[in-house]
């Protein structure tokens, strides 16, 4: 929980099978594709039994929490008609109404003991703010006082997080750093999710003197939730990190094998008389936007540069104590970071993470997560709300004649959004979301002529999300609605969905002090169009109910709906102790749509998963931290298919010189593809053993790094692969952070889909063998002028070529013998045609050409970058100016070097993109 928020906050290039923080105790392995699922559930057993003893060592950790988890209590006074000035000194005569709270004790990394520097608070409250003082003892030459942006969370800090609700599940989260640095949190799901996208206003300031330093707070009751009653009691939990020892400590112990975090915070007594402040916040904003791109002779539309200006309006609104509107009209994203550049040959749409503000605060709120394993997996990314629909790029794209231009948008417009959430006072969570998108067209030039043609219609999104607490918040019982209405009154967009709707129930149930736990959910969908909206669906690569093997389907071209359905059930071991597991099952019907408003990457599909996971509490001999996990993962489809079983292990080290290491193994008996064939019947690929291993250094250092390698390797040398990832940190100055992340890839992959062509009236799928080298190198500088004024940079060069050989296509895609499921085309029945850059396939060698296709072969190359300086002149109010650019050429070339892609990429005219934005924030 906690360790994974912040005591390593950077977490490393995501490889291709997995995703992990580098503070190893809660490592989350994401499978490859996969002795039997037996094997696996074996090894998780034995994980059980044999780890009693490795735990003896260190038995004395149960007797020692049990004798500390006691609920402390503070008690705050009102301060009348003095309340402390925000100085960082600490010497206003209110602050002699309180006594210290104080006895602080280590989480991590030892934790229950005393930590190496005490720290001390007190707490004071009026009308309208709370006062919290924290004076944190050290050696004033080892206060580390590095510097980030806003929510870095670098250097020495303290923090106070508060449950104004006492629900025991949500908090929010005020962190201080020694340099002046904010961080805010909005804590939800008893410590499971941290939203660092929450930005209240608040205020503190810091000293250093000879006994340590000061950090001096001021939270107006404006930016808290509670309900209105006469004398209050609040959850609170104050905690410190001591950089150079890399050591965090509490007021409130609270066990790093704990289930949960909230609900086990102390408690505050003597807020009385305090009322609820209903929050009235309008954040105006105005954007001057200059671009540059390349000119094109005969296109009005690439005329070289393009020019505008826009405005818009962000707000807050405290409708009730407990319940606050956010809205947004027009909004702006321009100052956001761009996305990750891929190239995908999978046929799946590809899932990114949302990075718009409006978006991303409270997304928690809500989430509604199909599945969620700990195993992870590609279900995992399933949600009934992916909120990067909202605003997509338009889905229509105009077929132009020769000489004719568009000018097509290149997202659509939001013309207003808004959110409704809180909570009342009974324990129910309401969350409320309404957007409207703006119809969208694309002028078309030919000569002097112009007409419009739409390319994105008027959309209308809603949701409602609700979850109510039952026991002290030990059960939650919640639901959500989606739907999706489109004005589709043109012809053309009738491929479209007129509408989608979702609804779902959940729930989670925890007993015996939340160490055990069982959650499920069910969820419907139901999308409704034309028979060709609908039948498009039926035959999209989500869905293939065109499979031939597939024969409990069938394409109905006659539907005008499509239903569905989905459900996950798990049940688990969630804290207390040195073994935790979960295990659990979800499906998705033949015909789950989620697409519209979620995200869903395949239906038909059955998952079951098991994850059984060990962790060191304590500091012994060499190591900080241990962990180590097992995992076994079968699927099926709706047909009784088994197409997948594998499963693997990993473990980490943290070791007490501050570094890290960890490897692991994953194998794959069986997976058999029913959508690799792009509609055709379900092809058998030969087992996969994967490998990994890691280091890293000490990231308190100025100068830290570690790498990653991964290795695949298939049965009969079907596919093999080797990457390699690298981060480099650089701290010269406390103000100024450099870090490079590169990375490569190598793939060698005999069953390479390329393209279905019919032959004689028969389907071809036609195969290849590609040799697949990608690169990219991420860079990041952050430079912080002053904690409200920073500069912030991003850049990704990236290059990726695929070389094909070996084409093939497939005759029994199910044999048994890998090498009949294909016929390889030999020099006698294809031929590549140079100048007109195709295969052409003889079958039959009489001399004609039975089908042909393009050269597979890419060499594709891209550039994308940021640079952000963001200057907070007053708390809310920004100005942001942004330089962004984008290099982006699919290229053909005859040598595929990186030498000669990069020459080229950076030969490519950029578009570059300048603004200016101001926002002033309006506060009641």
């Amino acid at each position: 929980m906690l360790e994974n928020k912040k005591s390593a906050r950077t977490c490393s290039p995501q490889p291709q099978f997995r995703v992990y923080c580098k503070q190893v105790n809660h490592f989350i392995p994401s499978p490859p594709k996969p002795l039997r699922v037996a094997v696996s559930s074996l090894l998780a057993l034995l994980l059980l039994v044999f780890a009693k003893p490795l735990a003896a060592f260190q038995a004395d950790s149960v007797i020692t929490d049990s004798l500390l988890l006691l609920k402390k209590q503070y008690i705050t006074k009102r301060a009348a008609n003095d309340p402390p000035v925000i100085d960082g000194k600490m010497d206003d005569p209110a602050w002699e109404l309180v006594e210290w709270g104080g006895n602080f004790l280590q989480r991590f990394p030892d934790a229950g003991k005393s930590p190496s520097q005490q720290t001390q608070f007190k707490i004071l409250y009026d009308e309208k703010n709370l006062y919290v003082g924290i004076r944190a003892f050290d050696d004033p030459a080892k206060i580390i006082r590095r510097m980030s942006r806003r929510d870095g969370f670098e250097g020495d800090w303290v923090e106070v997080e508060i449950d104004s609700y006492l629900d025991h599940l949500t908090a929010w989260s005020f962190t201080a750093s020694v340099s002046g640095v904010k961080g805010d949190e909005a804590i939800t799901s008893n410590g499971d999710n941290w939203d660092s996208n929450w930005d209240p206003i608040w205020y503190f300031k810091t000293s250093i003197d000879d006994k340590g330093w000061i950090a001096e707070i001021r939270i107006p009751l404006s930016q808290l939730r509670f309900a209105e009653k006469e004398e209050l009691v609040w959850g609170i939990q104050i905690q410190r990190r001591h950089f150079a020892k890399d050591e965090i400590s509490t007021w409130q112990y609270v066990p790093r094998n704990a289930p949960g975090w909230v609900h086990l915070f102390g408690e505050m007594h003597g807020l009385q008389g305090i009322k609820p402040q209903k929050q009235l916040e309008i954040q105006p904003y105005v954007v001057g936007r200059f671009e540059t791109f390349e000119k094109e002779e005969g296109n009005p539309y690439a005329t070289g540069f393009r020019r505008g200006f826009n405005a818009g309006l962000d707000g807050k609104i405290g409708i009730t104590s407990n319940m606050t509107l956010d809205f947004t009209i027009n909004p702006d994203f321009g100052q956001v970071e761009a996305d990750p550049s891929v190239v995908n040959l999978t046929g799946f749409q590809n899932y990114f993470s949302e990075r718009r503000p409006f978006f991303i605060e409270g997304k928690n709120i809500m989430d509604f997560p199909l599945s969620q394993s700990i195993a992870w997996g590609d279900h995992n990314s399933d949600n009934l709300f992916y909120s990067r629909r909202i605003g997509h790029a338009p889905q229509y794209n105009p077929d132009l004649a020769d000489n004719e231009y568009a000018d097509i948008p290149d997202n659509t417009t939001i013309l207003g959004a808004l959110k409704l959430t809180g909570k009342t006072k009974k324990g129910l969570s309401i969350g409320v979301l309404e957007s409207l998108t703006e119809k969208e067209t694309a002028e078309i030039a030919s000569g002097d002529d112009r007409k419009e043609i739409t390319v994105e219609p008027l959309t209308n999104y809603f949701l409602t999300r609700v979850q109510k607490d039952f026991n002290k918040g030990n059960t939650q019982i919640g639901g959500m609605i989606t739907s999706v209405n489109r004005k589709l009154d043109e012809n053309h967009l009738h491929y479209l969905h007129k509408s989608a709707y979702t609804g779902g129930i959940d729930f989670i149930h925890n007993w015996k002090n939340r160490t055990w736990y069982i959650s499920g959910n069910a969820i419907m969908s139901r999308v409704n169009g034309t028979e060709e909206a609908i039948k498009r669906t039926q035959e999209s690569q989500e869905h293939l109910y065109q499979r031939p093997d597939a024969d409990y389907l069938r394409v109905d071209s006659t539907l005008t709906s499509l239903s569905g359905y989905s459900g996950t059930l798990k049940f688990g071991k969630g804290g207390n102790g040195h073994i935790r597991f979960q295990m659990g099952s979800t499906f998705r019907t033949p015909g789950a749509e989620l697409n519209d408003m979620g995200f869903m990457r395949q239906s038909d599909a059955i998952y079951q998963f098991l994850w059984s996971g060990y962790q060191m509490l304590k500091p012994w001999k060499i190591l900080r931290t241990f962990a180590f996990n097992v995992n076994q993962w079968t699927n099926w489809d709706f047909g009784g298919r088994n197409t997948y079983v594998g499963g693997n292990f990993n473990t980490h080290l943290n070791f007490k010189n501050f570094m890290s290491a960890g490897t692991g193994s994953t194998h794959v008996w069986k997976q058999v593809s029913n959508t690799d064939l792009r509609g055709g019947p379900a092809l058998i690929y030969p087992s996969l053993t994967s490998l990994f291993y890691y280091f890293n250094s000490d990231r308190r250092k100025k100068l830290s790094g570690g790498f990653e390698h991964d290795l695949q390797f298939g049965r009969h040398n079907y596919k093999n692969e080797s990457a390699v990832y690298v981060w480099l940190e650089y701290q010269p100055l406390n103000a100024l952070s450099i870090s490079l992340q590169p990375a490569y890839t190598a793939t060698k992959n005999e069953m390479q889909y390329v393209t279905t062509e019919d032959f004689n009236g028969t389907p071809r799928y036609v195969m290849g063998g590609i040799d697949q080298n990608t690169f990219s190198m991420t860079v990041r500088l952050n430079l912080n002028i002053t904690p409200d004024l920073t500069i912030q940079y991003y850049g990704q060069p990236f290059t990726s070529n695929g070389s094909y050989s070996n084409f093939k296509y497939i005759t029994d895609s199910r044999a048994e013998n890998y090498f009949d499921r294909y016929h390889l085309l030999e020099a006698g029945n294809i031929v590549y045609n140079e100048p007109a850059d195709i295969y052409e396939i003889d079958e039959t060698a009489d001399g004609q050409v039975d089908y042909s296709f393009s050269n597979p072969d890419f060499d594709f190359v891209q550039f994308r970058s940021n640079m952000v300086l963001r200057w907070e002149y007053i708390p809310g109010s920004t100005i942001f100016l942004v330089w962004s650019q984008f290099r982006t050429g699919d290229l053909h070339l005859n040598d595929h070097s990186f030498e000669t892609m990069s020459t080229e990429l950076f030969n490519i005219v950029p578009r570059n993109i300048f603004l200016l934005k101001l926002s002033y924030r309006f506060v009641k």
